[in-house]
Formats: C-alpha cells, sequence, structure tokens
C-alpha cells in the first residue's frame, strides 16, 4: 500500500510552493518589493519572505538535528530583491542539504521547539504550519501586487 504522504512527497510540495513564492517576489518592483504596505500595520512583502525563510530554517535545523534555533537578525540586512531571491534559494538549497535526515519517525516525532510557546507538537504539525504561513503571505502578496496593478503570476503553475 502506497504511503498517502512521505518525506518526499512533502518535500515536493514545499518546493512547488516555494516556486510560486519566487514568481510572487519576481513581480514586485523592487521598490514597491521592500517598502509597499497598503495600510498598516501590514507589512512589505519583502518581510514577510525574511519571516518564511526564517521559520523554514530554524524548523528544517531542529527537525533534522534536534538544533532548534531561531536567527531573526540573520536576514535583516537584505535591501535588494536579488539579495533576496538569493537568500531564498539558500535556505531551499539547506533545506534540501538536511532532508535526508528528515524520517516519517522524525516527522511524526513530538518535541517542544519553544519558538512560538512550549507546547509539543509534531514535527509533522510544524512543516505544515510552515506550509500554510507561506500560502497565507504568498495570498497577501497576490492582493499587494493587485493594489498595485500588476498582474500576478499563475496560482496554477508550480
Amino acid at each position: 500500500m502506497a504511503e498517502l504522504l512521505t518525506p518526499q512527497s512533502l518535500l515536493e510540495m514545499m518546493e512547488g510552493n516555494r516556486r510560486l513564492t519566487l514568481r510572487v517576489v519576481e513581480a514586485f518592483p523592487e521598490e514597491k518589493l521592500f517598502h509597499f504596505k497598503p495600510a498598516e500595520p501590514l507589512r512589505p512583502f519583502s518581510e514577510m519572505v525574511v519571516e518564511l525563510l526564517e521559520i523554514e530554517e530554524g524548523y528544517v535545523r531542529g527537525i533534522a538535528t534536534g538544533e532548534w534555533v531561531l536567527e531573526p537578525e540573520k536576514y535583516k540586512g537584505i535591501t535588494t530583491k536579488q539579495a533576496l531571491l538569493e537568500a531564498c534559494q539558500a535556505v531551499r538549497q539547506r533545506t534540501r542539504e538536511l532532508w535526508p535526515k528528515i524520517t516519517t519517525e522524525r516527522l511524526l516525532a513530538e518535541e517542544v521547539d519553544g519558538f512560538f510557546g512550549n507546547q509539543p507538537q509534531t514535527n509533522l504539525s510544524r512543516l505544515i504550519y510552515a506550509l500554510e504561513n507561506e500560502i497565507h503571505h504568498r495570498g497577501q502578496g497576490y492582493i499587494y501586487l493587485r493594489i498595485l496593478g500588476i498582474e500576478p503570476p499563475p496560482f496554477y503553475v508550480r
């Protein structure tokens, strides 16, 4: 019997979502990517993308190695679209390098990470949260682009 969700199929799902997020980043004019926000207290899309990187890096490293560390200042100096895209690629490359250590058993393990409180949760739940968070923020990026009069990339192309 085939498994419904495997570590490899989860990574492929994450990859498809990231490719779409990168196309949303590419659709923004550089100035708007870093400075446009339609209202307070919303953030520029670039800040949302940095949040995605921080969460992915912290979760994947924690799940793969047991080292639960967030580095909130690591990407704060990014000020160009190219640098943001390169950071996205670097984080995903590190995910690909660590991914062989992420087994079904590691995904099902319940742990405390300390990132968002001290409640234990499964590592699979963490990655699903990260994926949902990316989808949520990408949706905000789509709205920002439409407000700016820019046609966002097709949603169905992964």
